[in-house]
């Protein structure tokens, strides 16, 4: 096997920010063909939850006064919009990728840099920007589980999935894309991805793999 293969049986599937603030249609920081993957992320969470494998929710939050918030897009909340704030609805992960006992975000615990169980094998953490590992536990908490492979899918690759996937490869772990199960994907994207030892497959790839 080479250094960049995945392992399946030491992987965690992770997804990023498919909040409703960003997934549904209309809502105010909506991801164009986020919704639309969902039934393929439905179909991973599935698989992951059945073979009993770890999965780990990214969400981002933004306080109302902005103190939190990227530069970029610091302005715009100061000014009133209102997006994935705090115990608010628009902050939660959307209805469908949910496991079967989710209840809602403890924004206490996730902005302290918690990790919230939300089923046996499941858990949510936050980013405070794009990557997933820029100043969380992510590391420690994947290293003290033994798990070397990470698989993405979720919303808006070039922007925070992206972006994980450059701190992950960074840290020496083995890296999957779901290409199909990932909003705002383009080509050379992929190929970029491939550059870098990133192993870009599809949903149907990852179903036999895990099976």
């Amino acid at each position: 096997m080479s250094y960049t293969s995945p392992n399946w049986d030491s992987s965690v599937l992770i997804t990023i920010d498919t909040q409703n603030d960003f997934t549904l249609p209309g809502a105010p920081a909506e991801i164009a063909g986020t919704s639309q993957v969902l039934p393929h992320m439905q179909k991973a969470l599935e698989a992951y939850r059945a073979n009993r494998l770890p999965i780990v929710h990214v969400i981002r939050y933004y306080k109302e006064d902005g103190s939190n918030v990227d530069l970029c897009r610091r302005e715009a909340i100061e000014k009133g919009a209102r997006i994935a704030v705090p115990d608010s609805a628009g902050a939660e992960l959307v209805r469908e990728i949910r496991p079967p006992a989710y209840g809602s975000l403890d924004s206490a615990t996730l902005l302290a840099g918690g990790f919230q169980k939300i089923g046996q094998q499941e858990w949510v953490m936050y980013k405070p920007r794009w990557g997933a590992f820029y100043q969380t536990d992510l590391e420690h908490f994947l290293r003290e589980r033994n798990i070397d492979t990470l698989v993405f899918i979720g919303c808006n690759f070039p922007n925070c999935p992206r972006t994980s996937i450059y701190e992950a490869s960074e840290r020496d772990f083995r890296v999957v894309m779901v290409s199909d199960s990932m909003s705002q994907v383009y080509e050379k994207g992929i190929q970029e991805m491939r550059n870098i030892g990133v192993h870009v497959c599809q949903l149907d790839e990852l179903l036999h793999a895990i099976s």
